[in-house]
């Protein structure tokens, strides 16, 4: 495998929403997710994966760095799973280059190289009868897992009346107007945390150059999925804790293996970031009204260092 990721990643991001409806509940009417014990906003993990995926679709790199791994999109509107495995099957069986393989591991390797979401965040490959199901590569772990959001404080949904002159039905002709509903939080400041294992990169070809995409994917995925529910959505802060290891060139096996296993436990790395309300406040309405700090300094942590973007 070409430059897979060595490293491990603990990944902090603060992102906000005003006047939209971050991620609808469908069990709700489609009202924002809240959390019942605080009425703290909620964003599920697999929206972001959403988001994640959307941007990489438009925005694939323009090279692959000599990587063989491609950047095609498996979970997307209109995919039949069953049939693209299948299809899966036959390209993996006629690959030269996956030679000495079984056929099982055959396909779970063409899959990993073709599909950047696969690669990322794993999946589900033994969905049908066929050589995958109950072997042990018809699951696959991805090396980026994500948290549910939560905003820091309690948000307000509201349920705003809107009107429109045009009808759907022909019955509904004589009417002058129809009645519709939306769910916005007026104003919400989110958490979410994000964590990458190189010891699952190995294992599906997760690159330096995957990781790359999926930070800048990261600090611009609300910039191109604009919509009339997410028209005011930024991300504010993302807070990239990489470990590094000790050692350096002086035991550059022991380098390796701490970088690979993380030289801090992930909560001690996060708890370095405060975020609170400003003096006098009491209900947040923008960014303006938190202050922001990050306490993180390498002397505390050795083997980890800050890369901050945004």
């Amino acid at each position: 495998m070409n430059n897979v990721l060595t490293n491990r990643h603990d990944l902090f991001i603060l992102f906000d929403v005003t006047n939209g409806n971050p991620n609808g509940d469908p069990d709700a009417g489609n009202m924002p997710r809240i959390e019942p014990n605080t009425n703290r906003g909620l964003i599920s993990d697999v929206c972001i994966k959403r988001k994640i995926r959307n941007y990489v679709m438009e925005f694939p790199p323009a090279s692959s760095n000599g990587s063989s791994n491609k950047f095609d999109i498996q979970i997307q509107q209109g995919v039949v799973i069953e049939r693209q495995l299948t299809e899966a099957i036959q390209s993996a069986s006629n690959d030269e280059s996956l030679k000495g393989c079984c056929e099982p591991e055959k396909v779970k390797n063409w899959l990993c190289r073709q599909f950047y979401d696969i690669r990322t965040f794993g999946g589900v490959l033994s969905t049908g009868q066929d050589i995958m199901r109950g072997s042990a590569y018809g699951q696959v772990r991805g090396p980026v897992q994500f948290t549910f959001s939560q905003s820091y404080d309690p948000i307000t949904p509201l349920e705003v009346s809107i009107t429109r002159c045009a009808v759907t039905k022909e019955s509904d002709a004589a009417k002058e107007r129809t009645m519709g509903d939306k769910h916005i939080v007026p104003y919400g400041l989110y958490m979410a945390k994000g964590y990458v294992s190189p010891a699952f990169a190995q294992n599906t070809g997760f690159t330096q150059q995957d990781f790359d995409l999926l930070i800048e994917a990261l600090t611009h995925m609300f910039e191109h999925d604009r919509s009339a529910a997410r028209g005011e959505m930024v991300v504010r802060a993302l807070y990239d804790f990489e470990h590094v290891g000790t050692q350096g060139d002086k035991n550059p096996d022991q380098n390796k293996r701490e970088a690979k296993l993380g030289c801090a436990p992930a909560h001690k790395l996060f708890e370095t970031v405060h975020v609170q309300l400003t003096e006098g406040k009491t209900f947040p309405s923008g960014f303006d009204d938190y202050e922001l700090t990050c306490a993180f300094q390498e002397a505390d942590f050795p083997g980890v260092k800050l890369n901050q973007h945004l």
